[in-house]
């Protein structure tokens, strides 16, 4: 399994953007991502929906941010196993789209009434209510399919950027916990092969809601299988779906085992009310 773009480069340049310029992207771009979305290597079987769709920078889409033009919805069941494959199938297409000089930002927080209004998906106007003051989807598992996440896509604007993204940026974004901090045990790092480590570390830089970093790394079969996992009983204090955090962090250890030759399996179960990934070296 082959990825065309630069993974270690590209998960060290990814940056979440809240600051866009109002133009589309351009058309070959924007060919070159849809035809990514459709024959992406995921490693698993999946029933995520990826929707592009335009959005009105006039109207409220994202809280305190215009939105571009281009915009990209994750839609799933609703379960723990399919929301957190949200995170790795959305983070995959998320990288290529940065590999082509793009931002992007995840959103599980967006106003609900105005995303039906631009990309119709909800089955009744009953589902409305489910939004939680209006931004996003945050009934818990549900029937049918929703927009668990989207993403603005377009190109960053470095002016006019607000204070507090400014002080996010510098003293927020950039801040990762070491790998030994992030093990279940951490008595198992010095049995840790540079490998794995190298896995770890792009793991380790995955985007999570607040910065909150709740993936934890454990280890099954010798060290040859690497878990990610949220502790059990996690709660984030104001996101609902932290299992698509999950999700995106067991995207970036897969993408950094391919990086070093290796062919990883990926499984991912539910377990005390998680999800569970376990990526094993083949």
């Amino acid at each position: 399994m082959s990825i065309t773009f630069s993974i270690k480069g590209t998960i060290d340049a990814r940056r979440s953007a809240r600051n866009y310029q109002m133009k589309p992207v351009d058309k070959d771009v924007m060919d070159a991502i849809k035809n990514f979305a459709r024959a992406m290597p995921i490693p698993f079987d999946h029933h995520v929906t990826i929707r592009f769709f335009q959005a009105d920078p006039t109207k409220v889409l994202y809280p305190f941010m215009k939105s571009p033009p281009n915009n990209i919805a994750f839609l799933s069941e609703t379960d723990i196993i399919a929301i957190s494959k949200v995170g790795f199938v959305g983070e995959l297409l998320i990288l290529y789209s940065q590999s082509k000089n793009l931002s992007t930002c995840w959103y599980g927080h967006y106003k609900l009434a105005e995303l039906e209004r631009l990309m119709p998906h909800l089955q009744s106007p009953d589902q409305l209510k489910e939004a939680n003051t209006g931004f996003g989807y945050s009934k818990g598992e549900t029937s049918g399919e929703r927009a668990i996440c989207i993403t603005p896509l377009g190109y960053y604007e470095h002016s006019g950027l607000r204070l507090m993204d400014r002080i996010t940026e510098k003293t927020v974004s950039h801040k990762r916990k070491e790998i030994i901090a992030l093990l279940e045990n951490q008595d198992d790092f010095s049995y840790l092969s540079d490998d794995i480590l190298y896995a770890l570390d792009l793991g380790r830089k995955a985007p999570s809601a607040g910065n909150s970093q709740m993936w934890r790394f454990g280890f099954d079969d010798s060290f040859n299988t690497i878990t990610v996992a949220m502790p059990p009983g996690y709660q984030h204090f104001k996101w609902e779906h932290p299992n698509v955090d999950i999700g995106i962090c067991a995207c970036h250890v897969w993408l950094g085992l391919l990086d070093r030759g290796w062919q990883p399996t990926v499984k991912v179960c539910e377990e005390a009310g998680r999800a569970v990934w376990k990526i094993s070296l083949a």
